[in-house]
């Protein structure tokens, strides 16, 4: 699953890659760890599946992350590591004492996301850097330094909520490179062709 057939030669790509309803919600109003609407969002990554399985050994072969701060501090930093990976986090704020200190693993850049990118990458070798959050996915787009999208659209219209795509500064032009149709979810990837200044 990890290769692609348009694609001539393997590179780090950075992804975003969340799971959203239909409407485009991405999580609670409130937003707060293992609400009632991120686990509906998720369940279909708790179905035993060959499809299932082919994410998951997606996400365990990428080489680094980077998450938004919102993010990584509700899922306490994934421990210290996103499944041994190395954490980057783009913030103008001084990380807390546990991510300072406890979670050698996790970096926090104070230097804006296109620094946070290229340090992932550095790190991430010839694997995909995954990106986690809202925020740093639309900052990513803007900043010409998001390569994909990964969407996993769940078929259920919460109606409120945090959106994926709430606030973006311009149109960005996406080519479609796979969709997979399951029932407990659509799951598209696109590549970001070109995004209007």
């Amino acid at each position: 699953m990890r290769s692609l057939p348009d694609q001539e030669a393997e590179v780090s790509r950075s992804v975003l890659d969340m799971s959203m309803s239909l409407d485009g919600y991405i999580a609670d109003p409130d937003d707060f760890l293992g609400g009632e609407d991120g686990e509906r969002l998720h369940k279909w990554a708790s179905q035993a599946s060959e499809t299932t399985k082919a994410f998951e050994e997606e996400w365990k072969a990428a080489g680094a992350v980077v998450s938004g701060r919102r993010t990584a501090e509700l899922m306490d930093h994934w421990g210290g590591s996103h499944g041994g990976l190395p954490i980057f986090v783009p913030s103008h704020r001084p990380p807390g004492p546990a991510a300072r200190w406890g979670y050698p693993l996790v970096t926090y850049v104070n230097d804006g996301i296109e620094s946070a990118m290229r340090q992932a990458k550095a790190a991430a070798g010839d694997r995909d850097v995954q990106v986690r959050g809202a925020y740093t996915g639309q900052r990513a787009i803007e900043a010409g330094v998001l390569d994909e999208v990964q969407l996993h659209v769940v078929p259920v219209l919460l109606g409120r909520g945090r959106r994926l795509f709430d606030v973006l500064s311009a149109e960005t032009e996406l080519e479609t490179i796979r969709v997979i149709d399951t029932p407990e979810a659509t799951h598209l990837r696109y590549r970001i062709s070109t995004t209007a200044g």
